[in-house]
């Protein structure tokens, strides 16, 4: 059995399957990781990232939320990270904070009734 490709941030391709409702993060063209999501109009609701064993600490993880993160910026969409990895990511970097959706009742934040 050979070994996979070695993988840093720079190495891992991540694009957004949107038939399957998943992010894919491929090393040397091998799937390393995914991202599942569910999609509505202005949010995205990450719920659960998977990582190949052999790419675990390699940085594929990182790779899929922050790309996942970029785009969902880009769309103008909010961010619900059921999964835990994608909310102890977003929790160790700040930058992505803005993104987390809020829900807000407009009973309790004074709006319009």
């Amino acid at each position: 059995m050979s070994e996979p490709p070695t993988a840093d941030p720079q190495t891992v391709d991540v694009r957004d399957d949107a038939e399957a409702n998943r992010y894919e993060a491929r090393v040397g063209g091998q799937l390393a990781g995914t991202a599942q999501y569910i999609r509505t109009p202005g949010l995205v609701a990450f719920v659960h990232t998977e990582v190949d064993p052999a790419y675990e600490g390699h940085g594929v993880g990182g790779a899929l939320v922050r790309h996942s993160l970029d785009e969902a910026r880009e769309q103008g969409a909010a961010v619900l990270a059921v999964c835990p990895f994608y909310a102890g990511w977003i929790s160790r970097h700040p930058a992505y904070r803005d993104l987390l959706y809020s829900e807000q009742s407009r009973a309790a934040d004074g709006g319009p009734r």
